[in-house]
């Protein structure tokens, strides 16, 4: 038997003599330079790559002329897979990681395969890299003292907007990865979760379209009304602070108009009414003028 020391918590893990190792290894997000001399050669020598998808790793590889065995280990057969792979690595086999792009492990597949590999005490070497959520927090402005990585959030509104609700409290600099299909909605339920925070939207990062965008989230939501979003996008969200307003419930459950009125009663004047309850709602000042001079025409 022999061991290697975790040395910083001074734990002794066990491992049999002729166990592999597993290698995650960080892959471009977008510019094909961002690979470590590191990750190239553990590539080149392990025995076997799983790839989140072998057609873009096949790519990748054959660019840095990269000839070795590769197999699939993705969302849709990582249960089948992860007993295939943990077989080899007991057998001694030296295996590589690496997800579609970036560092596997974070919202890939990967994170299942590293915890059944951890439960059998077998060593697994993280190699540092590319990752996306990084990249746009430290390019964003916002607060990179401490933050909240939430990856992507659940599709179904309803999950989403209870997720958001679930952050609306917390004070650290929340990233989130979304597609361009769901874009819009994801930025919409933010406002109305959130408020009219600062949002830094990180598009296509180290690629030939790469576009940052700082602003608040109501005029983040009017730009993507004019233009379609395209492309892979990371969101950075400002932690709530004093100047956060978010919609209360009774003031969901009532319509524009309503909502005026409500202000207005409260001693409120009407424009500014219309104001606050377009900054609120994340909609444009014209629409609720439009719809509190429809109710008035009833």
């Amino acid at each position: 038997m022999c061991c290697y020391i975790a040395e910083k918590t001074g734990v002794d893990v066990i491992m049999a003599r002729n166990q592999g190792n597993l290698y995650l290894c960080p892959t471009p997000i977008g510019n094909l330079e961002d690979i470590t001399f590191r990750v190239i050669r553990t590539l080149k020598e392990v025995d076997l790559i799983a790839a989140e998808d072998t057609r873009r790793t096949r790519k990748l590889l054959s660019y840095y002329d990269i000839h070795n065995n590769i197999t699939s280990y993705n969302e849709h057969n990582h249960r089948a897979k992860s007993g295939y792979i943990l077989n080899l690595l007991e057998e001694g086999n030296n295996i590589a990681v690496v997800s579609d792009a970036g560092t596997p492990g974070i919202s890939d597949p990967g994170e299942e395969l590293v915890k059944e590999v951890a439960a059998r005490n077998i060593r697994i070497n993280p190699l540092p890299g590319p990752n996306a959520a990084l990249s746009a927090l430290i390019v964003s402005g916002l607060s990179a003292r401490s933050f909240v990585f939430e990856g992507f959030l659940p599709s179904a509104r309803k999950d989403k907007k209870k997720k958001l609700q679930n952050l609306a409290a917390e004070n650290k600099t929340l990233i989130f990865y979304e597609s361009p299909y769901r874009l819009r909605d994801t930025l919409t339920e933010i406002y109305r979760c959130l408020g009219n925070r600062k949002i830094v939207i990180a598009r296509e990062l180290t690629k030939k379209f790469e576009e940052i965008l700082r602003n608040n989230v109501l005029d983040t939501i009017n730009f993507y009304i004019e233009h379609e979003p395209k492309g892979e996008y990371t969101i950075i969200v400002e932690g709530k602070n004093d100047e956060t307003q978010v919609l209360t419930e009774e003031q969901e459950g009532m319509s524009v108009a309503e909502h005026v009125d409500e202000l207005i009663s409260q001693g409120i004047h009407r424009k500014e009414a219309i104001k606050k309850v377009s900054r609120l709602r994340g909609i444009p000042k014209r629409e609720v003028y439009n719809k509190v001079l429809s109710m008035k025409n009833k």
